[in-house]
């Protein structure tokens, strides 16, 4: 029976290189009363078969520095701790047998040298020069970034155990956290098979389990697991052991040297959702039936890349689980609906190369009570609450999978699990022609079709076809007049006798003005950021009407909740499905 303390001030739930991330880096702020709990061992969940790859570039300055910020701490954290850790700086190449691709490479070039990285706009040659292996006759060219690396996920992990550990950490293994405690609307502890510990903050980093331990107290963790293949060959003759790691995107696959043999990994763009049942309790370091018919055409993308596979037996076929997001990116931060409960879990198998920046900007979001930087893209209060059903997780993970290799279209729209939050203007809208797109469930208008014309977009890093048609929507509001439908905004009811003092309090602008009246508004931070941009209608004397974005609606909503006081007479509700906004516009 493992001998846990009766309190901590944080406990952190999973044991995976995330979870030991935060550990390490809430050590690194002076925390140290921290608890780990991981159900069965260190790195037995899916961190364990991760491929390790770390690279730095991603869709955002910010989460680039975090990426940045992980290669960093890799690079030092075997000196700093004597624990061997298996990083290697040896870049990486993407290719493009493509005009398109190749476009969409290069402007991510530019966006990461915009981003501070060193990157590399490449020739079909230069891609034979660093990756001898590789078939290049097709290719239109490639991108080389030198700095990104590989690593031991293992080892990693337990290295920023160690450190954690040397700090005064305490880290218990085989220890199944049954649920977490709350009372008032806070995280107070956790429930384990052991006894209960009580604490001021939990983290939830408990991988795939998370969803289900966020459900227990009505925390929405959107994330389901999927079947994630590689395969790893024999010994191959002439491979260098400073291979940069080889993405070729258009064949959904990836290529790294591991030790002396090859290990070839995909990102399909029509995946196999996995665990809707549940997770055996007995799930630890735990691989999935092989399913070679899945992989048959991945595999043949990949011998085209690499003919040298064609005589090279395969020594492991892998197929292991990993969690994935409705929008491709991972959950961090302070649950909306469960004061003081953390997460950091839905990685989309990126979570090696994103482990360092998540824990460490995770602890500074503990400690601080607020985050260190904008971290709106992987901010968990951009997610709805419909999104924890397992129907609507399941058919978009058969997408999301892919979206790492896919092409990045500029206003690509997501194909799977559509239609769940609709207006009811919507089946008129479609009779003329809408084309809809989806923010935060909602379908929205984005485009009419003219009459004869398809509604669908087709994509291109031009101008796409429905270009015209928007032109001629702006020309109809600037010259005549023109209908919005803008119910997907979200919207939230303040009332009560304090209703003025708290809007005048948490805006910009002032609040106290004639019934009827619209206010466009900012609410501010104490640091003088900027928090929400919408719009206040004072509806009567102790009523307001706030509508703001959709996609804001969780953040927005709780930023006025959290200001409204014990004392205060005044009530919050969320009238966003029941109210309609329709705006008229032109001169």
């Amino acid at each position: 029976m493992a001998n846990l303390p009766s309190s901590a001030r944080v406990v952190i739930v999973g044991g995976g290189i995330v979870g030991c991330s935060v550990a390490y880096h809430l050590a690194k702020r002076g925390v140290t009363d921290v608890v780990l709990l991981e159900r069965k061992q260190l790195t037995s969940g899916t961190t364990w078969h991760a491929a390790g790859l770390v690279g730095q570039l991603r869709a955002t300055n910010n989460l680039t520095r975090l990426a940045q910020y992980t290669t960093n701490l890799f690079a030092t954290l075997e000196q700093e701790t004597g624990q061997a850790t298996g990083f290697q700086q040896r870049g990486s190449v993407s290719i493009a047998p493509n005009e398109e691709r190749f476009e969409e490479l290069k402007r991510g070039a530019s966006t990461a040298r915009v981003f501070g990285l060193e990157v590399n706009i490449i020739t079909p040659q230069d891609v034979k020069d660093l990756v001898p292996l590789a078939r290049v006759d097709d290719l239109v060219g490639g991108v080389h970034l030198p700095n990104d690396g590989v690593v031991n996920p293992i080892d990693v992990t337990q290295a920023l155990a160690k450190g954690a550990r040397s700090a005064g950490v305490k880290i218990f293994e085989n220890v199944k956290v049954e649920r977490i405690l709350t009372k008032d609307g806070r995280a107070t502890g956790v429930q384990t098979e052991f006894g209960t510990i009580t604490a001021d903050a939990v983290v939830n980093a408990a991988g795939m389990w998370a969803r289900e331990l966020g459900d227990q107290v009505g925390a929405t963790v959107p994330l389901h697991a999927a079947e994630h293949f590689y395969i790893v060959t024999e010994g191959v003759e002439g491979i260098s052991p400073s291979m940069p790691v080889l993405r070729d995107p258009e064949g959904c696959g990836y290529f790294k040297e591991d030790a002396g043999k090859l290990l070839v990994g995909w990102f399909e763009p029509v995946a196999k959702p996995w665990g809707m049942k549940g997770i055996s309790e007995e799930f630890s370091f735990t691989s999935l039936p092989e399913d070679f018919e899945h992989i048959a055409p991945l595999v043949e993308n990949a011998t085209h890349r690499m003919p040298i596979l064609a005589e090279t037996g395969i020594r492991l076929f892998f197929n292991g689980p990993e969690s994935f997001t409705p929008d491709d990116r991972y959950l961090l931060g302070e649950q909306p609906e469960v004061k003081g409960l953390f997460v950091a879990a839905g990685f989309n198998s990126i979570g090696i190369q994103s482990s360092g920046g998540a824990g460490k900007v995770l602890a500074d979001w503990i400690v601080d009570g607020r985050p260190p930087m904008d971290l709106w893209d992987v901010d968990v209060r951009r997610v709805m609450p419909f999104q924890r059903n397992r129907s609507y997780l399941h058919d978009r993970t058969v997408e999301s999978l892919g979206l790492l290799y896919a092409m990045h279209w500029p206003f690509r729209q997501p194909e799977t699990a559509r239609g769940v939050r609709r207006s009811p203007f919507h089946d008129r809208l479609a009779a003329r022609g809408a084309c809809f797109g989806e923010v935060a469930g909602w379908e929205r208008t984005n485009w009419f079709a003219p009459e004869g014309k398809k509604a669908e977009y087709e994509y291109t890093y031009g101008r796409q076809n429905w270009f015209e048609y928007s032109a001629a929507e702006h020309r109809a509001t600037r010259e005549g007049v023109t209908m919005f439908d803008q119910s997907s905004f979200g919207k939230f009811m303040l009332e009560g006798p304090d209703a003025e003092r708290i809007i005048n309090q948490v805006s910009a602008n002032d609040m106290s003005v004639a019934n009827g009246k619209i206010v466009y508004t900012q609410w501010l931070n104490e640091r003088g950021g900027i928090e929400a941009d919408l719009t206040v209608l004072r509806v009567a004397s102790d009523k307001y009407l706030v509508v703001t974005a959709a996609a804001t609606q969780v953040r927005d909503y709780m930023w006025l909740k959290d200001h409204i006081g014990e004392d205060d007479r005044a009530v919050l509700t969320d009238v966003s499905s029941g109210h309609a906004v329709l705006s008229i516009m032109g001169p």
